[in-house]
């Protein structure tokens, strides 16, 4: 077997075909959900998810016990009734259109209010932004085949932040296109470094090697446009984008990234076979029919608008893309079907807790509710956890 081919049960990051790959003809094709590793990995999210989220929802300005907590997020009043959910799923005037409802809507405690406006979108909004970061970056390794590839690393985070913060900056009026924005600029920067990597066809290395280049660049573009902002609180909202922050999130953030997240989620499983063949090194792939430079440019573009999704809503979130998939792969295997299911619940539960360890670090620190861009609390997990693997593994970065 060549050098570039991944061998079963070699280094992590290789993919045991032997086995893993064979498994969901048993049982019918979706006998691979039933994955015991795959069922703890999941129920093990849920539960983080749940534990994280419900502090969170009790933490805040207006104090309340974890268990009125509890009794808001589950209010019959809000669960039962269509015409809650959908107006903070929708929108209440794209409620009213659906249902034909003209009246008032039945009254709320104050405890379900607080949290179902106000505290509840931030726990939403973390899940999204953790799964889409996850897939995202599960993705750019396999295509890369290199598992220290993520959207930060290939200029995609970059590309987007640059364009999210020329908005904010100089066209204030756009803000409500963000995602659009966000997704164009990460197509951007991802088509530049697709054209500095082409060479006869792209590599892996160059791919690599061309996103750092581009995201140096794009980078030194975001700091120079904070001389241009005479507004301080303009300067503020820079800095948290840059940074990612889930501070001030509602609804309308979860109604801007559910239904791109929704398009990027449903794309990557559709493309888990793909993925896999390109793991199997580019000789193997083109031998089975597939076309190389095609389904590698169709791929990235998933990853750019799943990232694009999280980056227009939370900013540039460190380290989420890098991690997590490494993290899935050695909790259930190298097969893609089982690291994409896999990466839409450890995503959530990384960020979420990350997002709760944030809020409670620094209140116990200043008494306070402060609010800490979550961004630099993946940072703090995402730095020591590589050094930690780069001591342990000899071949860090070869998928």
């Amino acid at each position: 077997m060549s050098g570039d081919e991944p061998t079963a049960g070699g280094a992590t990051g290789s993919v045991d075909y032997g086995g893993s790959a064979r498994r969901p003809a048993e049982g019918g094709r979706l006998g691979w959900l039933f994955d015991p590793r795959l069922l703890l990995v999941a129920g093990g999210s849920v539960a983080v998810v749940a534990l994280a989220g419900l502090v969170q929802v009790s933490f805040g300005t207006y104090s309340m016990t974890v268990g009125q907590a509890w009794r808001a997020v589950l209010d019959p009043a809000v669960l039962l009734d269509p015409r809650w959910l959908l107006s903070f799923l929708v929108g209440e005037e794209l409620m009213r259109a659906i249902t034909g409802f003209q009246g008032a809507l039945p009254e709320l405690t104050r405890e379900t209010l607080v949290v179902w406006n106000i505290r509840l979108p931030r726990v939403l909004v973390g899940a999204i932004v953790g799964m889409n970061l996850a897939v995202s970056g599960a993705i750019f390794q396999a295509v890369t085949r290199n598992e220290l590839a993520s959207p930060f690393i290939l200029g995609v985070s970059s590309g987007a932040g640059l364009m999210i913060l020329l908005t904010l900056v100089v066209f204030g009026g756009l803000s409500a296109f963000l995602p659009l924005i966000a997704a164009v600029g990460g197509s951007v920067a991802f088509l530049l470094v697709y054209a500095i990597a082409w060479k006869n066809g792209t590599s892996p290395v160059r791919l690599v090697l061309a996103g750092v280049i581009v995201g140096t660049v794009f980078n030194s573009l975001q700091t120079g446009l904070f001389f241009f902002a005479d507004d301080i609180s303009v300067v503020q909202s820079a800095i948290q984008w840059t940074t990612g922050s889930l501070t001030g999130t509602d609804w309308e953030q979860v109604r801007m990234a559910l239904p791109w997240t929704l398009v990027a989620l449903v794309l990557s499983l559709a493309g888990a076979r793909q993925l896999n063949l390109l793991l199997l090194g580019e000789q193997t792939a083109k031998a089975l029919g597939m076309s190389i430079e095609r389904v590698r440019f169709a791929l990235s573009g998933v990853a750019v608008l799943a990232a694009a999704a999280s980056i227009a809503v939370a900013g540039i979130v460190s380290f989420v893309g890098l991690i997590v998939p490494h993290v899935v792969r050695t909790l259930v295997g190298s097969d893609y079907k089982r690291v994409i299911v896999g990466c839409l619940f450890v995503g959530p539960a990384l960020l979420v807790g990350a997002d709760v360890g944030a809020r409670l670090g620094m209140g116990a620190i200043t008494g306070a509710d402060a609010q800490v861009p979550v961004g630099i609390v993946t940072g703090l997990v995402g730095g020591p956890y590589f050094l930690y693997l780069m001591r342990r593994q000899q071949n860090v970065g070869d998928l």
